[in-house]
């Protein structure tokens, strides 16, 4: 299967098309990228050489969160629209699941240990749940946690837990556990997609319909700095 992978849900924006796991062809900006005149230049040019290479698009694989709650919108609305285009279904991706696939082949991590994604929700609170460093299976719900100097500290004295993602870097001097080791400057990218692909559910048109991105939290807009505005 042959699939665009598309992926907004921190600062960072990227697209790749993917063959069975393989990456074909990829655009990504990981600093501070525009998503809304970034994100459809990339899926132009990566359409383009997929004509140009008969690449046949089987379906798009969308980061569907958590993450910042205006690049999941953009990505979710351009995601939507070429698999309305096309006639070809959308398959949702846990985004922490795309960070875990980003670390699980280090070589420094063991295969019993847990990965601990994180993305930064502002402030010392995070969004995160726990993976298998063996099969990327989550295994615990993904929440949205305020860390202090007492997170994870049931889990940490029964395994070697790795944290990563934009998240993390705020986290080390909080978490002390020596079964606590972080891993700098993973974010998440759609090149990591392709290998989640096996087994996952598509949506068809009548279920996109009714898609949302996982935001886990309510969106609440910051008060306007503009005079007269509230």
């Amino acid at each position: 299967m042959t699939t665009l992978c598309i992926e907004t849900s921190t600062s960072c924006c990227s697209a790749a098309i993917c063959k069975d796991g393989i990456v074909l062809a990829n655009r990504e900006n990981l600093l501070a990228a525009n998503h809304a005149s970034e994100l459809p230049l990339f899926v132009e040019q990566l359409l383009a050489e997929a004509r140009a290479n008969q690449w046949c698009i089987d379906a798009v694989a969308l980061s569907q969160g958590p993450g910042s709650y205006t690049g999941l919108r953009i990505g979710t609305s351009i995601a939507k629209g070429i698999c309305y285009g096309m006639n070809i279904p959308l398959i949702p991706i846990d985004t922490l699941r795309i960070l875990s696939a980003a670390v699980q082949d280090f070589p420094m991590i063991d295969r019993n240990s847990w990965l601990c994604p994180m993305i930064d929700a502002r402030r010392m609170e995070v969004y995160t749940a726990f993976y298998s460093a063996d099969t990327l299976e989550r295994l615990n719900e993904i929440e949205s946690k305020i860390i202090d100097n007492t997170a994870f500290e049931e889990h940490l004295g029964n395994h070697e837990i790795y944290f990563f993602g934009n998240g993390a870097s705020k986290c080390k001097e909080v978490i002390l556990s020596p079964h606590a080791h972080f891993i700098d400057d993973i974010v998440p990218r759609a090149i990591y997609m392709g290998r989640l692909l096996e087994n996952a559910p598509s949506l068809d048109a009548k279920q996109m319909a009714y898609y949302e991105p996982f935001y886990l939290k309510e969106f609440v807009p910051a008060p306007s700095h503009i005079k007269g505005l509230k």
